[in-house]
């Protein structure tokens, strides 16, 4: 998953591509409700908690594309097809959102992981599953097939590999899935959770599919500029972070430059400017205090943005 930044989206409408072989099927498939009665009700889980390694640990649902953060297009998204519920499985980024958060235990178990975390908070025959870091999730959603057709236990786009995190599935046959994997689904494979299932590939074309995983994707996403955004590119404090890591002996991964960046702007426009180098030390103060892991940070600084957000409403 390539993970909110401003540019195009990974999941796009066309369906241009061509259409892979579905794998074998080893489990019989759900059936849906008759077309005849009542229509079938859609639920989504957007997975939003990935540790974005290839971006410095930025929170990528919030970069943003087009003036919308990738966290909130998926949102949208999934409101489009009638989405009654949305769970978003990751720390909780965005209190504006109408939404249900979750959180897979321990952080950072892979998408199956989130996925079960999400279930219980489910009650729709069909559930919409999205990763937010897809910059064309609207047209992405609407290429999937809605209400799942009769025979299938979902459906999922396919760019000539299956893309299980842009996908519709029957709950019924999610839980029967999960209910046989062990550990809660922990740093499990996708295919592991729904290569039994009877899942329909829709051929589209890559392009609709891109998601972002990198500074590179990002920038593409937004044609190309990486200017006045809400995350700023790391590439001028590469060097002195890198300089940081080795003088007090951290890893790579241990300064989240785009995520200190965020912090900074967040308070500077929601307090004041001076108030932006103090939150980011009181923000380290309290993850070194519980842990110092990067889900550790990533909870103090959304505290910390949380409260800025807030401040000139106290």
């Amino acid at each position: 998953m390539g993970p909110a930044v401003t540019g195009p989206a990974a999941m796009g409408p066309a369906v241009t591509g061509p259409a892979a072989t579905a794998p074998a099927v080893t489990a019989p498939a759900a059936t849906g409700p008759d077309a005849t009665g009542p229509a079938a009700t859609v639920a989504a889980i957007l997975l939003a908690g990935g540790r974005a390694s290839r971006v410095g640990g930025a929170a990528k649902p919030l970069f943003e594309v087009d003036g919308r953060t990738l966290l909130r297009a998926g949102v949208d998204a999934a409101r489009s097809v009638g989405a009654s519920t949305i769970v978003v499985v990751g720390p909780r980024l965005d209190d504006d959102l109408a939404v249900t958060w979750a959180r897979e235990d321990p952080p950072f178990g892979g998408p199956v992981a989130a996925l079960l975390a999400a279930l219980p908070h489910v009650d729709a025959d069909e559930v919409l599953v999205l990763a937010c870091d897809l910059p064309t999730a609207g047209p992405a959603v609407a290429a999937l097939p809605a209400p799942l057709p009769t025979g299938v236990d979902g459906a999922c786009l396919d760019d000539g590999r299956r893309q299980w995190l842009i996908g519709r599935y029957r709950t019924t046959a999610l839980r029967a899935a999960a209910s046989a994997l062990p550990d809660r689904g922990q740093d499990a494979a996708m295919r592991a959770l729904l290569g039994g299932l009877r899942v329909e590939p829709v051929a589209v074309d890559p392009a609709l599919t891109r998601d972002v995983d990198t500074w590179d994707d990002l920038r593409a996403a937004r044609g190309g500029a990486m200017t006045e955004s809400r995350t700023l590119p790391p590439e001028a404090l590469n060097e002195w972070g890198g300089a940081l890591a080795e003088r007090f002996g951290l890893s790579e991964g241990d300064i989240p430059i785009s995520l200190i960046l965020d912090l900074a702007r967040d308070v500077a426009n929601g307090v004041a400017r001076p108030a932006a180098p103090l939150s980011a030390f009181v923000a380290g103060l309290v993850a070194g205090r519980a842990g110092g892991s990067p889900a550790d940070t990533e909870a103090a600084v959304a505290a910390v943005v949380e409260m800025a957000r807030g401040w000139e409403d106290r």
